[in-house]
């Protein structure tokens, strides 16, 4: 196969999905190809460069590669929305940023830090999302769960490693740690926007 038709055929596939894709998944895209990881990763590489003076890119997640717009033409297509999505609650930030620092970390030490009960809806909603999951069980009186971040979560916060979260000195409050995370808003879909604003 030529390596324009494999690159055509690459950036097809990461336009057609919203999921990252990694470069196992793009070399199931040629069966009856003698096509090696090794070519992926030059197409990969091509298609970064050619991205880096256009308005889209070409995103390393931790699942995989995603073609996603830039986030600093974000302001302007937020114009095109005709209805946005809610903002997620201080209750539900405070409680999945915990988690994502602190992990792993037990409901009673996030009641604990924050001083009031967690809602099990926040917990409910979260792992619904698929941001958070179950790592264990803490060796004590009632074996409480420990939750931690999923790969989900980063993909979703357009994180590749819990080593790009924004430093806890960089966040002023609670409320901007969405603009700091860039979350993609456009996972958020109508039936779970009334859960956003309950805390």
């Amino acid at each position: 196969m030529e390596i324009k038709e494999l690159k055509n055929t690459v950036e097809a596939a990461l336009l057609a999905l919203d999921e990252p894709l990694s470069i196992k998944e793009l070399m199931q895209l040629f069966p009856d190809e003698e096509i090696s990881s090794n070519d992926i990763n030059q197409v990969i590489n091509t298609l970064e460069l050619e991205y880096q003076d256009r308005g889209i890119e070409l995103k390393r997640l931790s699942k995989g590669y995603r073609l996603q717009t830039k986030q600093k033409y974000q302001s302007w297509l937020q114009n095109l929305d005709h209805q946005r999505p809610k903002k997620l609650s201080r209750a539900l930030l405070e409680t999945l940023a915990l988690i994502a620092y602190r992990q792993p970390i037990t409901r009673g030490e996030i009641e604990d830090i924050r001083g009031v009960a967690v809602s099990s809806k926040i917990i409910h909603y979260m792992m619904d999302r698929d941001w958070i999951r179950i790592l264990g069980y803490r060796d004590v009186p009632g074996k409480p769960a420990m939750l931690g971040t999923t790969k989900t979560f980063l993909d979703d916060y357009n994180l590749s490693s819990l080593q790009e979260l924004p430093s806890l000195a960089e966040i002023k409050d609670i409320e901007t740690l969405e603009q700091e995370l860039q979350f993609n808003e456009n996972n958020n879909d109508e039936s779970q926007k009334e859960e956003l604003n309950e805390d």
